[in-house]
């Protein structure tokens, strides 16, 4: 059992999803420190609003906080437009530019049904063998 269990955690796909989701979470609590850190105080400045955090409205007692959201609306969209620019899109030039590289290759030789060796397409004949190519 510990055998399979080892053999579970070892496989590529587990290991890749693990360093993904630690690597995601640092890099969401990066993307949320430039957030809260940089870029609200400076379109507070801008707006003239200090803290989106603080900005709420209040009805019937209850609380509606949407300079929150707001702050994790700005960081969502950072992060989406990093994953996009860059990891999406230099994927798909990486493979767009392999499927570039696969030229179809020009059949030059077919082989004979006598003894299995390779002829030049334009024979009529065999070199190996000479039986006669169809």
């Amino acid at each position: 059992m510990l055998k399979e269990f080892k053999q579970f955690l070892l496989r590529g796909n587990v290991v890749d999803l693990a360093v993904g989701v630690v690597i995601g979470a640092s890099f969401g609590t990066i993307v949320t420190a430039l957030v809260s850190d940089f870029l609200t105080p400076l379109i507070a400045a801008v707006a003239k609003v200090p803290d989106f955090s603080g900005m709420l409205f209040t009805l019937n007692g209850s609380k509606f906080m949407y300079g929150h959201f707001l702050n994790t609306l700005i960081s969502f969209l950072l992060v989406a437009s990093a994953i996009f620019f860059f990891v999406v899109k230099p994927m798909n030039v990486l493979v767009a530019r392999s499927k570039e590289e696969e030229v179809p290759k020009v059949l030059t030789t077919k082989k004979c049904k006598e003894c299995f060796s390779e002829v030049p397409i334009e024979a009529k004949r065999c070199a190996h063998c000479t039986q006669v190519l169809g």
